[in-house]
């Protein structure tokens, strides 16, 4: 079975920055497409950033050029490096192998002044 634990979410101001992290075990991370997704109160869930095995990125539009998403195959591990935050990016966010169905607890990001 799949398990997630994501780590680094916090509050911030707008302007500001957080690295979140997300460690996976229990599948093939290295050949695994990765992806990030968000759920904001009363919204639906959205992908965010996604990652192939080969290091394609893909985003979000109202994320590009803001947000990063990157991986690490020996730690098997997931991040998402977020700039420039604005209000609108408060959300649990979480990470996902694609097509499967397990989520983790998710980390809070909170951007307000």
């Amino acid at each position: 079975q799949v398990q997630y634990v994501e780590s680094g979410g916090g509050s911030v101001q707008p302007g500001g920055s957080l690295r979140l992290s997300c460690t996976v075990s229990g599948t093939d991370f290295r050949n695994s497409a990765m992806a990030w997704y968000r759920q904001a109160p009363g919204k639906a869930r959205e992908s965010v950033a996604s990652i192939t095995t080969f290091g394609k990125t893909f985003y979000l539009d109202s994320v590009k050029g803001r947000f990063t998403v990157s991986r690490d195959n020996a730690k098997n591990a997931l991040y998402l490096q977020m700039n420039n935050l604005i209000p609108e990016d408060t959300a649990v966010y979480q990470c996902r192998v694609l097509g499967q169905t397990a989520w983790g607890q998710g980390t809070q990001v909170t951007v307000s002044s």
